[in-house]
């Protein structure tokens, strides 16, 4: 941090003793105050305005000015000020509600002076690092209730608070960690990305967290995990909820002070990451089912954020396919559609959302070859021509189809009647991590 002034509120004056004792320790100078009102009182008695704070530790539970009331204050007299709540176990979603309002972070009751210490070094990285996402990365919306969260997002990314997004496959969940990174302290380091549906339970550990040389059969030399290489960044666990249950403790003992192993090695390492995961499944549901381990749900969910399917975010349909166009037409693609067109993008459900739809314009754009627009006969038939669309397979010996499309609206029509993708592969026969890969290539999921 440039300036060392800092100001501690708590009306527990043993914590604001410990604070206030840890900070000077590290060379600040500090104001504390037992409660709200006398703080703001003092303030206010420079009737020169050099009174003047870097940074604010204050507690979340007083009376009868609270925390987020003297935050509140607090910012009105100085704007650029970077506030920490204090707060006790229980009380988390109220400090969630504070990022909201402008705090940078929280810290939780109990924790001790090393977490002091890590806390004000991300501070003082916060007053260097500035990010700004390009309008090639942006995403593209209009719709009020994405802008919404975008906008809380940017706030949350400067905190340390681990998120869940959780969204329909194909909805962007992936884009929205990509702007979590970027919108963060941490945007110099690496954005690692592990897809945890992708991996199966025996290598699970091993990409996680990294081997050494001859420790399993095909360990031909050392290799590093994601956790390592996230070190300084953020590590997105995609699909988390198809995480191995048996590797769920392993994951969730990282959480809990940072440290690994490598496979085959002895020594303790640790990893300075911030979490960002995503799922499309009810993870609730899957605790329920004893499927996924609820204290680590916890772990990871300091905030969670659900983001709306295309087919409840209409305005935005022709936008993307537009932007998408746009990139095309650089290689002699169509520029844009036609009237006909856009209005059978707009009628149709979107089951595999904005991957479903770059596929489709991505697709139509090759058949239409070298024209300046894309009609409607070279969207797929389900599309251009739904009435013919029949529940299952759509197929008839009047149509001629490629296999792959009649799989394809097979497989849309499995996933829309089950609720989960093992249930899916188990109707269709194929394993998960098969099922995973052929919605990939559908763009449903």
């Amino acid at each position: 941090m440039s300036k060392s002034r800092i100001l501690v509120v708590d009306d527990e004056p043993n914590i604001l003793k410990m604070i206030s004792l840890g900070l000077k320790s590290f060379g600040y100078e500090v104001d504390g105050y037992g409660e709200a009102e006398l703080a703001l009182k003092q303030i206010d008695k420079d009737i020169f305005g050099n009174t003047s704070y870097d940074c604010a530790f204050i507690d979340l539970m007083m009376h009868p000015m609270n925390g987020i009331t003297l935050m509140k204050e607090l910012h009105r007299r100085m704007p650029d000020l970077v506030v920490i709540i204090i707060t006790a176990h229980g009380t988390i979603e109220t400090a969630v509600e504070a990022l909201k309002d402008g705090a940078y972070d929280y810290l939780q009751k109990p924790f001790d002076i090393s977490e002091l210490e890590s806390l004000l070094k991300r501070i003082g990285r916060k007053h260097s690092v500035r990010v700004k996402i390009s309008e090639e990365e942006a995403i593209i919306t209009r719709n009020e209730q994405l802008l919404g969260i975008l906008n809380v997002l940017n706030r949350i990314a400067k905190s340390e608070l681990p998120v869940i997004i959780e969204g329909e496959t194909g909805t962007g969940k992936e884009l929205l960690a990509d702007f979590i990174h970027k919108s963060s302290d941490r945007s110099a380091g690496p954005l690692i990305k592990l897809n945890c549906a992708a991996i199966s339970e025996e290598l699970f550990e091993s990409e996680l967290f990294g081997h050494v040389k001859g420790s399993f059969t095909g360990a031909v030399q050392d290799r590093p995990g994601k956790v390592e290489a996230a070190n300084g960044g953020t590590l997105f666990l995609d699909e988390v909820g198809e995480m191995p249950h048996s590797q769920q403790a392993k994951l969730l003992r990282f959480l809990q002070n940072r440290e690994y192993q490598r496979i085959g090695e002895n020594a303790t390492r640790t990893s300075d990451v911030r979490i960002v995961s995503a799922t499309n499944r009810n993870l609730e549901e899957a605790i329920d089912k004893g499927e996924f381990r609820e204290d680590l749900f916890y772990r990871l969910s300091g905030f969670r954020v659900n983001i709306p399917p295309l087919r409840h975010r209409p305005e935005d349909i022709l936008p993307i396919a537009g932007r998408l166009l746009e990139s095309l037409a650089e290689n002699g693609k169509p520029s844009h559609l036609s009237p006909q067109a856009e209005e059978a993008l707009l009628k149709y459900s979107w089951r595999g959302n904005v991957r479903e739809l770059e596929n489709v314009i991505v697709r139509a754009a090759i058949l239409s070859g070298e024209g300046k627009e894309i009609r409607i006969n070279s969207l797929p038939e389900y599309i251009s021509s739904p009435e013919k669309r029949k529940a299952g397979v759509v197929s008839s010996f009047g149509e001629l189809r490629s296999l792959e499309e009649v799989e394809r609206d097979h497989i849309a029509y499995i996933l829309e009647k089950t609720s989960s993708l093992e249930e899916a592969s188990r109707i269709l026969g194929i394993d998960t991590a098969t099922l995973w890969r052929k919605r990939k290539k559908y763009g449903l999921g």
